[in-house]
């Protein structure tokens, strides 16, 4: 396993994110599964887990901590987040003292080694920006009491926004976690938030490494190249490869979500093996050919206010298919199967989604594209008349 060093400690490169954990035909999280990744990361010598209050509908933590706590406290270090962006979405306030030691509770913990201020962006800067809320004071508190041993922040935010937050806040951050990977390294200008983080000192961390699995598969002609360039390696790794090449951030997260895909990122981190200039050049090529994508990482944000219950990250994954694939049968098959009132065209268009999503994607606008690329639904114009009449009787009805 390859370790960065972070103030005397040695932390894997490679952390396990539990936002994406195995699950059981139910649904619910498969413990089973759970335990025998661990087993593996543990015996390849992972040492960082990584999970957060929503992940799972609030059932990560625990099922991470139940798994953690097999092996001695002192070979892991437990990642976890206050999700202050949640306090600004209309649902209930979420107090940091409470959630604080419900989550102690939930994983099972004295104390977190590493502990994050939850999606700092744009519109969370509501909360997080506001000292009247007095977070940071709890949150300092609690790392004098021990129970905190590292304090950080994870940002979806535009460089401008980080550097805002930075203003208010960076004298107390230990470490932030961005979503970096050579795709968003110009999309979403993660080279320059790389380079704002590392003017103030404050190491890097990475989520979404592989976008959520969409820089894990590529065209038949890409994957044949990168093949012929490194026969014993994935495609999943080479997007590890160039992390470890370009950025070289502490330590990089992975959603993984079976054993196989535990073993497979744990043979790509048991060494270093950078990328060459051939190699880069071809990760830059198909960077070319997905920046056309829509960026969504299937994080849910946007799910939780949808007033119609639409299943907004199937429906952006639908439209990147199409997009790839226009007359794809699967993907029609797919969409047709969400039945009257679950497709693109129930968007009203409200906004909520958008508000909600780090990745600043205008999710009405392509709810509308989805639905007018399937055709024989509506017409564009007449699914965006639609959307403004329902929009203004939510609109009266909320008023009422």
């Amino acid at each position: 396993m390859i370790y960065n060093d972070f103030q005397k400690e040695k932390l894997s490169a490679l952390g396990f994110g539990a936002m994406r954990l195995p699950l059981c035909p139910d649904g619910e999280i498969d413990q089973a599964e759970l335990d025998r990744m661990v087993d593996a990361a543990m015996a390849a010598g992972v040492n960082y887990f990584d999970t957060a209050y929503p992940y799972h509908g609030g059932k990560s933590e625990s099922a991470l901590g139940q798994s953690l706590r097999r092996y001695p406290r002192e070979s892991w270090n437990l990642a976890d987040k206050f999700p202050g962006h949640q306090n600004v979405h209309g649902v209930k306030p979420l107090k940091p003292e409470e959630v604080f030691e419900e989550q102690l509770v939930r994983c099972g913990v004295d104390y977190f080694d590493f502990y994050l201020l939850h999606n700092i962006n744009e519109n969370s800067m509501s909360y997080y920006g506001n000292p009247d809320n007095h977070f940071m004071e709890y949150f300092l508190e609690q790392k004098a009491k021990g129970r905190i041993r590292h304090l950080g922040f994870s940002c979806h935010a535009a460089p401008s926004g980080l550097e805002k937050f930075l203003s208010l806040y960076g004298e107390h951050m230990e470490f932030c976690q961005i979503q970096l990977n050579f795709v968003d390294w110009k999309l979403q200008d993660a080279e320059q938030k790389v380079a704002i983080l590392r003017k103030a000192g404050i190491p890097v961390w990475v989520m979404e490494p592989v976008r959520g699995g969409k820089l894990a598969r590529y065209s038949d002609d890409f994957e044949a190249r990168m093949r012929a360039l490194r026969p014993d390696e994935s495609t999943p790794a080479w997007a590890f490869r160039w992390l470890r090449t370009v950025p070289k951030p502490t330590v990089v997260l992975s959603g993984m979500s079976n054993l196989a895909q535990m073993q497979d990122n744990l043979k790509t981190f048991a060494e270093d093996k950078p990328l060459n200039d051939e190699e880069l050049a071809l990760l830059e090529e198909i960077r070319r050919s997905l920046a056309r994508m829509i960026p969504c990482t299937g994080c849910r944000y946007c799910c939780a206010g949808c007033p119609m219950e639409l299943e907004i990250p199937t429906l952006l994954s639908m439209a990147n298919d199409m997009a790839v694939d226009k007359g794809n049968f699967n993907t029609v098959a797919r969409y047709t199967a969400l039945g009257e009132g679950k497709r693109a065209d129930a968007c009203i268009g409200c906004g909520q989604c958008a508000d909600a999503c780090p990745q600043k994607i205008d999710v009405p606008e392509e709810m509308i594209r989805l639905a007018d690329l399937m055709g024989g639904l509506k017409t564009w114009e007449e699914i965006c008349k639609e959307r403004e009449a329902a929009a203004e009787a939510l609109k009266k009805a909320k008023a009422k």
